[in-house]
C-alpha cells in the first residue's frame, strides 16, 4: 500500500489560506492567556500552523519507523520538500519565517525518513555461515521381533497352571 506523505495536509492548508486570504495575518493573536506573571500570552496564527505541521510529523515518522515507506513514498517527501522550498524563494505570498520552519520540518522529514529506512535495511541484512557437512551416520534397519508360541505341556494336576512358554530371538540387523 503506497500511502502519501502527511506534511501535505498543513502544506495544503497553508496555501489555500496564502492564495485565498490575500493579506492573511499569520501574526494575529486570535486568542489570548492571562498567565500568574500577570502577562497576557497568546498564540498567534503562525504558532498554530508550526504546531500542527509538527504534529503532522510526529504521525509520518511513526507511520515510517513502523511501516516503513516504499520507495515511491520517499520519492513523494522529496518532491514536497523540494517544491516547498522552491516555493518559498519564488512565490512572494510564502516568503516568511512561518513557511521557512516549514520548509525545515518537510526537509527533517526527508531526512529522517531516510535514516529510518538505512537503519530498517541494516537490521534486515543476514550473514548466512557456510553450511557444516556431517557424516551420514549407517542407516541401521530392524526388523520386528519374532515370537513363536511353544508346545503346552499338559499340567500334571487341575490345580497346578501354567503359562504358555514363549521364545524370542534376538532383533537382527541389516546394514546396507
Amino acid at each position: 500500500m503506497i500511502g502519501f506523505p502527511l506534511l501535505i495536509i498543513p502544506f495544503a492548508i497553508y496555501n489555500l489560506i496564502a492564495f485565498l486570504t490575500p493579506g492573511f495575518d499569520w501574526a494575529a493573536k486570535p486568542y489570548t492567556f492571562p498567565l500568574k506573571s500577570a502577562v497576557e500570552w497568546g498564540p498567534t496564527y503562525a504558532d498554530a500552523f508550526l504546531v500542527f505541521s509538527l504534529l503532522m510529523l510526529m504521525f509520518e515518522l511513526i507511520k515510517s519507523t513502523r511501516h516503513g515507506r516504499s520507495i515511491v513514498e520517499h520519492f513523494l517527501v522529496l518532491l514536497l520538500a523540494v517544491g516547498a522550498a522552491a516555493e518559498f524563494v519564488l512565490v512572494k505570498e510564502v516568503g516568511n519565517s512561518t513557511f521557512m520552519l516549514f520548509v525545515a520540518i518537510c526537509f527533517v522529514d526527508l531526512f529522517a525518513g531516510f535514516a529510518a529506512a538505512l537503519r530498517r535495511a541494516r537490521r534486515t541484512v543476514v550473514v548466512e555461515q557456510a553450511p557444516v557437512v556431517v557424516p551420514a551416520a549407517p542407516v541401521v534397519r530392524t526388523e520386528p521381533t519374532r515370537v513363536e508360541p511353544v508346545a503346552r505341556i499338559e499340567p500334571a494336576s487341575p490345580f497346578t497352571h501354567t503359562e504358555p512358554a514363549v521364545r524370542v530371538e534376538p532383533v537382527q540387523k541389516i546394514e546396507q
